[in-house]
């Protein structure tokens, strides 16, 4: 089994630190943070992780190649293996839509984008002259780094809707899917494996992460209120197999939309979250979370990744998250 711990880039810097110092403790593998729009930059955060951890692999999820050129992809992902000793892990994504329209920014081609991107990427870490006459990227022959990359750095595409979830099966190192709620597994589980019957020999198994929220707390009421303040800023953005999964449509978020991001409206939006929407994720203690993906371990899941909100003290949702560890582990 695969542990790793997923965190949003909306923390003071210093406490990143803390968290993947407390997370590979605990027995963490993988330690990811987010770089999402106007909130703080991953790299740096990362960088500093990464010179003060042993173990934990890092990694970045998502960068997108709208706002970051996938040549520049290439480079963050051989000076990161650098710092961190072969530790760097590259997610990538197409990005969420409308927060790329706050930019002014289209999103184009988005599984012409991924394919291509990650073509790219590894051609340039290979030391390859990478041209391309794509639908997206159009290079010449002096594509290429100037210095030798340690290796070829694992990618892990964030997929959500059928055809990028065949993708990352057919190409990806790793494949990041949003499992809200965790029984969307056995939904996304099938489609990656259509994508594998088509995958190079030559790479390795796929690394499926089944990536839920959770909200940790042992005050039960503080941990809920904390998932339903992370429904309220990111449920517009869910996709259609997800809704369908909880029953809902996007228009159930329209009035939760407006509060949030419209009136400005915080408290507001949280309240409208209801119950169905709370099934997204998981709200309590570890004895909750193991409850709940233990039929994903039953039928394969080897990769278990815990993301945000965590709860009201991401220390103490870690700790917690340590007992989850230690009962898959002996099972």
């Amino acid at each position: 089994m695969k542990f790793s711990l997923r965190l949003n880039n909306d923390l003071p810097p210093s406490l990143y630190i803390t968290l993947a110092q407390a997370a590979e403790a605990v027995g963490f593998d993988q330690f990811w943070v987010s770089n999402d729009l106007f909130l703080r930059s991953d790299i740096p955060i990362l960088t500093a992780v990464a010179l003060a951890t042993q173990r934990i692999h890092i990694g970045t999820g998502i960068l997108n190649p709208y706002t970051i050129h996938p040549a520049e992809m290439a480079m963050l992902a051989a000076t990161m293996d650098e710092i961190s000793g072969n530790r760097f892990l590259l997610g990538i994504a197409a990005g969420a839509g409308d927060f790329l329209e706050w930019v002014g920014l289209e999103q184009v081609s988005p599984l012409a984008a991924m394919r291509e991107t990650i073509q790219a990427v590894r051609g340039l870490l290979a030391g390859e002259r990478v041209s391309l006459d794509g639908h997206f990227l159009r290079w010449s022959e002096e594509a290429y780094l100037r210095f030798p990359a340690p290796r070829i750095t694992p990618i892990y595409l964030g997929a959500m809707g059928p055809k990028m979830l065949a993708l990352a099966g057919e190409q990806a190192d790793g494949v990041l899917p949003l499992l809200f709620p965790p029984e969307h597994y056995f939904t996304v589980k099938p489609l990656l494996e259509a994508g594998s019957a088509t995958r190079n020999s030559q790479l390795a198994l796929l690394d499926f992460a089944a990536c839920i929220w959770v909200s940790l707390a042992e005050d039960r009421a503080a941990a809920r209120r904390v998932l339903a303040q992370k429904i309220a800023y990111y449920g517009q953005s869910l996709g259609p197999l997800i809704l369908e999964q909880l029953g809902l449509v996007r228009e159930d978020f329209t009035a939760i939309e407006r509060a949030m991001h419209i009136e400005k409206d915080g408290e507001k939006a949280i309240a409208l979250v209801d119950e169905r929407m709370l099934r997204i994720g998981i709200v309590g203690g570890a004895g909750e979370v193991i409850e709940r993906l233990e039929p994903l371990v039953a039928a394969g899941a080897t990769h278990l990744s815990f993301g945000p909100p965590l709860g009201p003290d991401p220390i103490e949702a870690v700790a917690l998250l340590g007992q989850v560890i230690r009962h898959f582990q002996k099972g």
